[in-house]
């Protein structure tokens, strides 16, 4: 009894390019393998979108806590401050202080928005682009 073993490290089904092949048969096993090709980039694509639209969304909710602290601030503050200081100052210059103070904070969180939604784009699935660019230059160049 004599079992066939192979050393070769390549999964069931999937044969390399060898001399004594058909080129009809490289062409059928082309056409095989490019649409799980085109579906695995696809899914590359679509997780490392989802990553960057985490990352967007992040921004866009310093954005509104920009907004929020703004518009608490400016109640708030210029209510409690103003009164305040006009106990020293004259109400028209308290009252300028403290909305200078406030519109630096505000001003503040929303320049951590404006990087974290930078740092969120382009949109474009970069990682996935390159697999694809890769995938093509193997294709054309008859690389393995």
């Amino acid at each position: 009894m004599t079992e066939n073993h192979t050393t070769d490290p390549r999964p069931p089904g999937v044969s390399g390019v060898s001399g004594d092949e058909p080129i009809g048969a490289l062409v059928h096993q082309l056409t095989q393998q490019v649409p799980e090709l085109i579906r695995s980039e696809m899914r590359l694509a679509q997780a490392e979108l989802a990553e960057k639209g985490k990352a967007a969304g992040i921004g866009l909710g310093a954005f509104s806590a920009a907004g929020l602290l703004a518009f608490f601030g400016l109640a708030l503050l210029l209510t409690t401050a103003v009164l305040a200081l006009a106990l020293v100052l004259p109400a028209w210059v308290a009252a300028l202080i403290v909305a200078a103070v406030v519109l630096a904070a505000a001003g503040a969180a929303g320049i951590f928005g404006r990087s974290r939604v930078q740092a969120a784009t382009p949109a474009a699935p970069e990682r996935a682009m390159e697999g694809v660019r890769e995938d093509v230059a193997v294709v054309k160049g008859g690389r393995a």
